[in-house]
Formats: C-alpha cells, structure tokens, sequence
C-alpha cells in the first residue's frame, strides 16, 4: 500500500471486496448485481476517464437519478485519482451551471432525460470538456467546446489499477442543497469520509440484518455516506436501490426483499404513514435509521405502534461534517434524542460567546473529528467563518444530557424571535404534527411592527381529514406556551420540501412574502 493513502476510498472498495468475496450486492429494479462485477466496471470506467483526460484532482459531476451506474462512477472517479461531484437530479439549470462554474468541473457524468438541463449549464461552463451518457446516445446538441463520450465505451478499457491519492487529497466536492443562499462546495477528503464511514458503522452494527432498502439519493451526504457505510461490513449484505423514493414502491420491495435495515427522512416516514402499513408483511424490518432533518414525536409513535418489531433510530449530521455527527446505537436508542456522537466525534454546545455549556443548556452545537471537512470550495471567509479552531459550528442549536445523548432543538437561522422571547419553530411543528387531521406542518416567522416576528405555520391535511385554520390555532394554543403557538394558519396541498426531502421554510418564506404583496 502506498504510504499515505491508507484511507483512499478505492482501496476501501477493493479491500472490501477482498474481505467479503463475490456476492449478490444490489437489487435495482429487478436486477441482481454481483459485487465483483460491478467493481470490474469500476476498474474499467476509471481506465477510460484517465484515457480520456480525467487527471487526478480534476472534479467531475455525476448527475444521475439513482441507479447502478451511479456507485460505479463513483468508484472509478476514485480509482482513477479524481473528485466526486455529486448533484441531485432535479437540479436547475441556473442552479447546475452555478457548481459547473464554480468546481471548475472537467467532465460529468449523466443521463439522457438530463441533457437538456446539462446542455444549458454547459454552454456557460468554458472549462467543462466532456459530457459522459450513461444509458443512451451521445448527442450532438452539447456546446462545441464540450465532447460528448459514451459511458459504455468508456467502460469497455482495458482495467486499470487505483491511482495512488494521499489521504488528505480531495475525494468529493459536495454542494450544500443552497437553502439560504448560493449553493457552497464542500471539501472532504479521503480521509475525512473514511473516518465518518468507518464510525457511523461501529455505532450502527446489528449482526445478521444484511438486507437493506435504499431510496435515499445517493448524491446527498446522507445517501453517499450509507453506501460508504457498507465498505466496512463484516458480512456480505444486499442493498435494494430505488431509483427515486416512492412510498408504494418502498412497500413493495420491503415485502419482497425481507428488508430488515432502511434509511430514511422524515417526511418519508410521514409519507409511508399514508399507506395502509398494518396490510403489509413488514416482521423482517428491526431498524429504520431517519436522518437529515427532525423528526416529531407523534410521528416516531405511529410508526412503532403501526410497524411493530420495528424501531426508529435517529440520527444527526451534515454535508460539513462528513454526513453524521451522531446516532442512537440499535441497543442503546433513546427516543426523542439523535443519538450518542459516532467514536471518534466530540460535540460541545456553546453559547453565542463561544463559552461551552454544561448538560441541558442550549447553545450552537459544535463538532470537532477527522471526518469534519477542510473548508469550503473557493470560499476562505465562510470557512473561517465555519472552522473555529478545529471546531465546526453547525449552525444547529441543541443541548446534550446528563450523559452525552444530543437533543438537536432547531437552525440558529430559523429561529423567530416574538416579544422578545425566543420560538423554536421545531416546537410548533411537532405540537402541529400530532393534529389528527395533520399530515405535515411547517413554521416560519413573519416581520411584525410591534412584536418583531409573529409565528405563522402552513399546514398540509391527512387525505380526507378537514380542519379550519381557528380549529388548528385552537389545537395549538392548548398545548404551547402564549408566545410559541401560531397567530396564522395557512393550509396548503403540499408542506415544500427540498431535493432531500427536508423542510424547506425557505420557499414557506417566500410564499409568506408574496401573499402579503
């Protein structure tokens, strides 16, 4: 092994093959993938992106619904020396020449219903040389200063070996969803995912649960990190991969697979609500891990009351963090709390002065691991901004108990100052949420001349159930504190939510905005 690259993630992809042997992997849509033939297409993939320019270090965007193709680039972009860039597939075209422009991307990897989206950004992004099609013809509608190659020639080269990349060399430029602004790169090294991959797996193991569902998108941290997470098992294991989350087709595959672990976020867990759960067979699933956003108690509830033999088990992280900072260990699960940090993860809360806190009070949640990024892509005065001597302040406010579980209470950015006191829009939210005729509900704080913000929530209703807007305020007023219920309800047919199916109280905001003219 060349001395510094002990955490490339290549060598984690073959050393785990080496460990685990050849086994059925990957179910995708019918299909059964083994694990050595999907790293023989790696191993070629990654031949035919050095054949064709691809050098180490260069940064190239794999924009693809989920599907095989998408664990095979990422293997080969890494194989190969260079960067993972993933972005989610419903991206804009503003929004993808934005990441095109600034990574300086060298090529991306993509599908044909994306090409016109590609075709637009690219036209935009002079330092973009190629356009690799995964699954159809090479257009011949890309701008001229961009080739257009075919993934499956590519993949036809002669297998190459893992270029070496020392450990603190970047492995992914991962762009944060851009939810308060313009979308950010975020640097993490080989080193950082190993580390994070290789912790949030010693605090998730189970022995024998080997069959997971996936639909998370695997261009999210969240969704990158769990395939990582599978490099470090101990046992071969089979992953089921959606290529978009679809509450039936989940139920589906559940039963027929016998899945015993899934990931998921809340609003999926809500939506999976919806469905008839107490028809379905669903004795095999032990843990559902839910990530990436809050997740409100009534909802934990119904889900163990409705699965049973079935448990929750949450979680916390971000993008800058490497995907997880904590988790609830399977044998050790306190609801209501995200978990204990992953080995190797410090946490603090601090108050706004930088002094940390002692159990149960709330502050700026902090983090301090191998796994934290290095900073953010061309952007020195945000990460400094982010990176306080060696600590990652999240942004998140949040306090930890007597013995170290993490309890995330809201985003420092959303938080509505009414009177003078502070609101926590999460509060609202899951008092909200227990509403029976509730499916979803978000709140946002809105200007007042003689409060300052006054707390308005939308709301989207269960299929058939009504409420009025005064039924709902009455509802909450019985169970919030004066200051923290809603003055305003509005109820909407959808709560907006973001590429990764969190919560997006920014596009509520707007919406709050332009009816108020």
């Amino acid at each position: 092994m060349t001395s510094g690259q002990r955490h490339n993630l290549a060598l984690l992809a073959e050393q785990a093959l080496d460990r685990l042997g050849d086994h059925d992997s990957l179910v995708f849509e019918d299909t059964t993938y083994r694990s050595a033939a999907l790293s023989g297409r790696a191993s070629r993939l990654a031949a035919g992106l050095s054949a064709c320019g691809i050098a180490p270090g260069d940064r190239v965007v794999v924009l693809m619904a989920n599907c095989p193709e998408v664990t095979v680039a990422y293997n080969a972009i890494w194989r190969a020396g260079a960067v993972v860039t993933p972005v989610v597939f419903l991206v804009t075209p503003a929004e993808l020449e934005h990441i095109l422009v600034d990574s300086a991307a060298a090529a991306i990897i993509t599908t044909p219903e994306l090409l016109l989206t590609v075709s637009f950004a690219a036209a935009n992004a002079p330092l973009l040389r190629a356009v690799i099609v995964a699954g159809g013809e090479v257009p011949d509608s890309l701008p001229a200063h961009v080739r257009g190659l075919s993934f499956a020639d590519l993949e036809s080269a002669a297998p190459a070996g893992i270029v070496p990349r020392g450990d603190d060399d970047l492995a992914a430029l991962m762009y944060t969803g851009g939810t308060t602004g313009r979308a950010k790169g975020v640097m993490l090294t080989h080193r950082n995912l190993y580390a994070c991959s290789a912790s949030a797996h010693e605090s998730s193991q189970a022995t024998g649960l080997t069959r997971t569902l996936v639909p998370l998108p695997l261009s999210h941290a969240y969704g990158m990190i769990v395939t990582l997470v599978g490099l470090h098992a101990t046992e071969p294991g089979l992953a089921v991969l959606q290529r978009w989350f679809d509450p039936a087709e989940w139920l589906k595959l559940a039963q027929q697979h016998r899945i015993q672990r899934t990931a998921l976020v809340p609003a999926m867990i809500q939506m999976l609500l919806s469905l008839p759960l107490e028809e379905a067979d669903l004795s095999d699933l032990r843990y559902v891990t839910s990530g990436a956003a809050p997740l409100a108690e009534e909802v934990r509830q119904q889900w163990e009351r409705r699965v049973p033999g079935s448990v929750i088990l949450e979680g916390y992280g971000c993008t800058e963090s490497g995907a997880v900072i904590s988790s609830n260990p399977p044998e050790r699960n306190r609801p209501g709390s995200v978990g204990l940090p992953i080995p190797g993860y410090r946490v603090e809360i601090r108050d706004q002065d930088g002094r940390p806190l002692p159990a149960g009070g709330d502050g700026e949640i902090c983090v301090r691991a191998e796994g934290v990024m290095t900073g953010y892509w061309n952007a020195p005065d945000e990460t400094a901004r982010t990176l306080r001597d060696g600590w990652l302040h999240t942004g998140d406010i949040g306090h930890l108990d007597s013995d170290g579980y993490l309890y995330v209470v809201d985003r420092m950015k959303d938080l509505i100052i009414r009177g003078g006191f502070n609101v926590y829009p999460r509060d609202a939210e899951d008092v909200l949420a227990a509403h029976p005729a509730v499916a979803m509900a978000g709140v946002v704080g809105r200007p007042d001349p003689r409060l300052g913000e006054e707390v308005v929530a939308f709301v989207s209703l269960k299929p058939d159930a009504h409420a009025t807007p005064e039924e709902i305020i009455a509802f909450a007023r019985e169970r919030l504190a004066a200051n923290k219920y809603p003055r305003e309800v509005h109820i909407v047919d959808a709560i907006p939510l973001t590429s990764v199916g969190k919560l997006d109280r920014k596009a509520l905001r707007a919406r709050l905005s332009q009816e108020q003219g």
